[in-house]
């Protein structure tokens, strides 16, 4: 299996350096770069092409939620982790709004890390799971009870367990199906209670208590 190849975009050279030697040490993560504020940054990405970016809010000339946008305009498709300090809903819903693919805090173990690296690899969303509770100011769900509703038992056991941070390959094995019966339960899902991703998924499940973070 290749390497996921990321870059790291943090204005700290030991910061780069630590999480550099902590992600490389089993071989399923390359860091093929490095910089030091939003502007190179976006330069790098051009001329690098990394799978994810590891990116820093606070840095000087351009700092991350200033690059996030110029992605944006500049349509540069890229996935984008998050990794700060800042657990506050604004930083949060800032990055949410503009878009990312994931958020974590620099407090964070290696493993929650590679774990948000891997999924954000694998086409979906991971937000640090005690973060998840802020995003409910920002997502509106309508009749929720009577979405829930909705929800057939086999969807409401799936919507718990992606909640939890499962894989859909993790929850098809909990549950005796195929990872492809998972994915329709997921699609179904995201329908019915109109969410786009798993992190919103996991906001409702976690707002109409379907799921126990702690």
């Amino acid at each position: 299996m290749e390497p996921v190849n990321i870059i790291i975009i943090d204005d700290h050279s030991l910061v780069r350096e630590g999480i550099k030697q902590l992600l490389e040490l089993d071989g399923d993560i390359k860091v093929i770069g490095e910089a030091g504020n939003g502007e190179d940054g976006i330069e790098l990405i051009k001329t690098t092409n990394p799978d994810v970016v590891l990116l820093d809010i606070n840095m000087p000339v351009m700092n991350g939620l200033q690059m996030l946008q110029k992605l944006k305009e500049q349509e540069i498709k890229v996935k984008v982790l998050i990794l700060t300090i800042h657990n506050e809903i604004e930083y949060l819903a800032k990055a949410v709004e503009i878009g990312i693919n994931g958020y974590v805090l620099k407090d964070s173990d290696s493993d929650v890390l590679k774990k948000a690296i891997f999924t954000i690899y694998e086409g979906e969303t991971y937000i640090q799971p005690n973060l998840a509770p802020l995003l409910n100011e920002k997502i509106s769900i309508q009749e929720e009870n009577a979405v829930l509703n909705d929800l057939t038992k086999r969807e409401i056991e799936v919507l718990k367990l992606l909640a939890e941070g499962l894989f859909n390959k993790e929850i098809a094995y909990k549950l005796s199906i195929s990872e492809k019966t998972v994915k329709n339960h997921v699609s179904n899902i995201f329908r019915k209670i109109e969410v786009f991703d798993r992190t919103q998924a996991a906001v409702f499940a976690i707002k109409n208590n379907l799921v126990d973070l702690f």
